[in-house]
């Protein structure tokens, strides 16, 4: 019985054509409709803190697959490492230096709290002009900063002003960020960080926090890891990301992320309920109605 409910609902669902929540605006061209179950989980992960060292940024810039390398403005390799990572087609962000709850020096084109509106944006659009080739921001530190919305307000404004395809990561470095929440209300694309692969710098615990990213995108279709070029991080991605195909599993980069995201937000409910309806119309037992299929393993 299990067997029969399975491949009905499959029939039931690869029938259903997914639609877009109305009126929805991301910043992005609305993507053409594709079946939700042919998508494999994908994980995007941000290397961080890139721009000072040159060697350790080529290494970085040099691992297989769809890595997205944020630069912190103003740093003395950062626009070549940038142009490297742009040449290998890989995404390039801005790590925006953001004030934190401390004491932490934020170096050049760090946005603090004391700043008036003009000296923000300034220093905003000079960090956004320092890098080439980005496609969206991630904050670097900001505990302090990203739990303010009138800041926060600023700098959504800003990159709206400046393209309106720049996505923002909020990289959660507190659990009162109120970032991600101000750039929904600015329709910037947007994604919250859902890991650290490697706050304890050993290969045992970067492990752990991969099988980690796995297991949550399989469960909700997508995640998303920040790693910094730790000589540790850069030898366990070497090994381990060569092997994320066989464990079904995409790498793909964050704006790619963002647009899968908002695809399996916006298709899933519906067509579940769809597939829902229709299973007790034909007198199916619902034991698998709120299990996407080919998204939940």
């Amino acid at each position: 019985m299990t067997l029969r409910l399975t491949l009905t609902l499959l029939l039931v669902i690869s029938s259903i054509k997914p639609g877009f929540a109305d009126g929805a605006k991301l910043g992005f061209e609305r993507p053409p409709a594709v079946n939700t179950l042919q998508l494999l989980p994908a994980v995007s992960i941000i290397i961080d803190d890139l721009g000072e060292q040159r060697a350790v940024g080529e290494r970085a810039v040099a691992l297989p697959g769809e890595i997205t390398y944020a630069f912190l403005p103003h740093t003395s390799h950062a626009v070549h490492l940038a142009e490297l990572a742009h040449q290998k087609n890989r995404e390039v962000m801005i790590h925006m230096p953001m004030q934190p709850v401390g004491d932490n020096n934020l170096g050049k084109g760090g946005l603090t709290l004391d700043m008036s509106q003009q000296i923000f944006i300034a220093t905003l659009k000079g960090n956004l002009s320092a890098i080439p080739h980005i496609s969206g921001i991630n904050n670097h530190m900001g505990s302090l900063l990203t739990q303010h919305p009138g800041k926060m307000a600023w700098l959504m404004q800003t990159l709206s002003e400046a393209r309106n395809d720049l996505f923002f990561v909020d990289s959660r470095t507190t659990e009162h960020t109120v970032a991600y929440t101000v750039a929904a209300e600015f329709e910037i694309p947007r994604i919250n960080r859902n890991v650290f692969l490697d706050n304890i710098r050993s290969e045992k615990e970067i492990g752990i926090q991969f099988k980690r990213l796995l297991i949550l995108a399989k469960r909700h279709g997508t995640a998303v890891a920040i790693a910094h070029p730790y000589p540790e991080t850069l030898e366990f991605l070497e090994q381990m990301l060569p092997t994320l195909q066989q464990q079904g599993i995409e790498l793909i980069k964050t704006s790619s992320l963002i647009k899968r995201k908002h695809l399996l937000e916006s298709t899933i409910p519906e067509t579940m309920y769809v597939a829902k309806k229709s299973a007790k119309q034909i007198g199916l037992a619902h034991a698998a109605e709120t299990r996407p299929l080919a998204i939940i393993q």
